[in-house]
């Protein structure tokens, strides 16, 4: 990482569903001079546009490339079944693979879920696009998986979803070229992880200040005000009249 590599603005690329708008906002209180520039990419693009330069970093689905990419996982998201809102599952709170059984289950090509087997029955045809299938639930065609973001992203008023139980499950990270990472990505790393902006592990730091002088050396201490009065062997003071005990006798 050098101060050379830096550009006029940072370039961060983002797959449909995640919503970096709170870190944007970040950026932008702290970084008012390099503008963050967003790019909505197809998530079986992204990996490309990242190797080709065309953004510093992106905000990607695993799993990463790890011979090729760095990557900070940020969060899992909830699976769910999107399905027309007068579909039987919508009477229950969650819905489970078996529950689907005789229902045509949409595969689109674009599919972000690492499935062994897709619950339900098979489309004749899978779907270009999440979108694409998302039409064809709305048209009583089949019902889709996908993650929860997703399902927000392609919200309709005639079309509502459950969570599904016992379902692969999709994790966002921050990505980048291992081997160009720049004083942004830096700085993006130091955001999304939450670090204040004096943290020590950010890029961004104060300069230290130095530490008053103390008035007197380590160690050394003031001699106190008082004299200290000397004792005899009697452990009495020196030149101090000792009396005894007993009470004088009176005449």
């Amino acid at each position: 990482m050098t101060g050379s590599d830096e550009t006029p603005s940072f370039r961060l690329a983002y797959v449909p569903g995640v919503m970096p708008d709170k870190w944007v906002r970040i950026w932008n209180e702290r970084q008012p001079e390099v503008p963050l520039i967003l790019t909505q990419v197809p998530a079986g693009e992204v990996a490309e546009r990242l190797l080709g330069g065309g953004a510093d970093a992106g905000l990607v689905r695993t799993p990463v490339d790890r011979t090729v990419f760095s990557a900070i996982p940020l969060y899992t998201e909830q699976t769910v079944v999107v399905v027309p809102k007068d579909h039987l599952v919508t009477a229950v709170d969650e819905v489970a693979p078996e529950d689907l059984a005789d229902d045509i289950v949409l595969h689109p090509l674009d599919d972000v879920l690492d499935w062994e087997t897709l619950p339900g029955r098979p489309a004749l045809e899978r779907p270009a696009t999440t979108a694409d299938a998302v039409e064809l639930v709305a048209a009583g065609i089949g019902v889709l998986v996908v993650p929860l973001s997703l399902a927000r992203l392609h919200h309709r008023k005639d079309l509502t979803h459950r969570p599904l139980k016992n379902a692969p499950e999709s994790s966002v990270a921050l990505s980048w070229p291992e081997d160009a990472k720049t004083d942004q990505v830096e700085d993006f790393i130091g955001i999304v992880r939450g670090r204040t902006v004096n943290s020590t592990r950010g890029r961004q730091q104060p300069p230290a200040q130095e530490k008053p002088k103390r008035a007197e050396k380590d160690g050394a201490r003031r001699k106190p005000t008082g004299t200290k009065q000397r004792r005899g062997s009697g452990g009495a003071a020196k030149g101090t009249k000792r009396t005894s005990g007993k009470p004088r006798r009176r005449s």
